[in-house]
């Protein structure tokens, strides 16, 4: 049986009642989000709760977290609880496409289901948690549009081969590319994903790579440094 938990510097994440456990995407990507500045953040698929907890720790912003699926709320909820994050952090067992808050975001963040054509498994919830019939691109796009505040940023891992259809809603959207990163599992291996940041503001695009290790379980000094602050 594999480990209920997920230690980190500043706080443990349980992820037994999950669908989805901690993985390499969610820590890239809560690593990699700028939140510097923002009062207001929306994590979608949060899952348990890792990327919210992630950005309340170098952040003050007050931050909300969705998941469609029950389970995965408790689990987060159970999460932030046990933070010492707590007074930042809520969660809401609800559909992004039917939510409705009171205030505009400064930066939205995700790990979205991108599983389009995969096979899916016999478990629903794990399908909820990995594959695109829930929550597609087009509604995370067009939703994240409506509760962007003025200056607000989008920020996403994908599947590197997703990455022309979302530069295509992206700009469907009136949104520009400001940051992007490719990932390689190793410095020889092809790239796998890529994490990207939208904005409503055209500033230009900075872009790099990251390759996450030199050798079998032996990381990268940008992925080392990269995770420094959340890794024991």
């Amino acid at each position: 049986m594999s480990n209920p938990y997920f230690r980190f510097k500043q706080f443990t994440v349980y992820h037994d009642l999950c669908a989805m456990k901690v993985g390499t995407d969610g820590v890239l990507l809560g690593a990699w989000t700028h939140c510097a500045g923002a009062d207001t953040i929306l994590d979608v698929g949060t899952g348990s709760g890792l990327i919210a907890l992630m950005l309340a720790q170098r952040c003050h912003a007050k931050i909300d977290a969705l998941d469609i699926d029950t389970n995965a709320c408790r689990q987060a909820g159970i999460n932030f609880n046990r933070s010492p994050f707590a007074k930042q952090l809520n969660v809401y067992p609800i559909d992004f496409r039917q939510y409705q808050p009171v205030y505009k975001y400064d930066l939205i963040v995700s790990n979205p289901p991108y599983f389009v054509d995969s096979l899916q498994s016999p478990d629903r919830t794990r399908n909820l948690a990995r594959h695109t019939g829930e929550l597609s691109f087009e509604d995370l796009f067009k939703t994240s549009c409506q509760w962007l505040s003025k200056n607000g940023k989008l920020s996403l891992i994908i599947p590197v081969d997703a990455f022309d259809r979302i530069q295509f809603l992206a700009g469907r959207n009136e949104l520009y590319l400001n940051r992007k990163t490719i990932v390689r599992p190793r410095e020889d291996l092809p790239p796998k994903r890529v994490l990207l940041e939208y904005s409503t503001q055209m500033t230009g695009t900075e872009s790099n790579e990251l390759f996450i290790e030199k050798s079998r379980h032996v990381y990268s000094e940008e992925y080392i440094e990269l995770t420094q602050s959340y890794y024991l």
